[in-house]
């Protein structure tokens, strides 16, 4: 009798864990990558919504954090270390970025990269 209490609540548990873990990377790229949009779509789309952005590295802002720039417009990525260094963004690199629209309340919109593409 005891027992049915403790394992409604662990199931329970474990079910709103998964929610609270939202999606995977790799589900995310998959979904960017049939997503491809521009800047200025980036800038519109709600918060958390899969994108692939084609553009040009404009500058290096600070840390982790770079200026793409398309025909449309331009808007602040986060592109972690591991996925390309500092150096190998330079402005004026081509690149495709796959990731997640992040929207603030104090700052602008940006993408958090989770995947990108040097171009030539």
């Amino acid at each position: 009798m005891k027992k049915t209490p403790f394992l409604l609540t662990a199931l329970l548990l474990g079910l709103t864990a998964n929610v609270w873990a939202g999606k995977s990377d790799q589900t995310i790229i998959a979904e960017a990558s049939k997503n491809l949009s521009t800047v200025a779509g980036a800038i519109k789309a709600n918060d958390e919504t899969p994108v692939s952005v084609t553009g040009t590295i404009v500058r290096h802002i600070k840390d982790d954090h770079f200026e793409l720039k398309d025909n449309t417009g331009s808007i602040p990525v986060e592109i972690d270390e591991d996925l390309a260094t500092v150096k190998q963004l330079k402005a004026g690199t081509k690149v495709k970025v796959y990731g997640e629209v992040d929207t603030h309340r104090e700052k602008p919109t940006d993408i958090e990269v989770l995947k990108i593409e040097l171009l030539k």
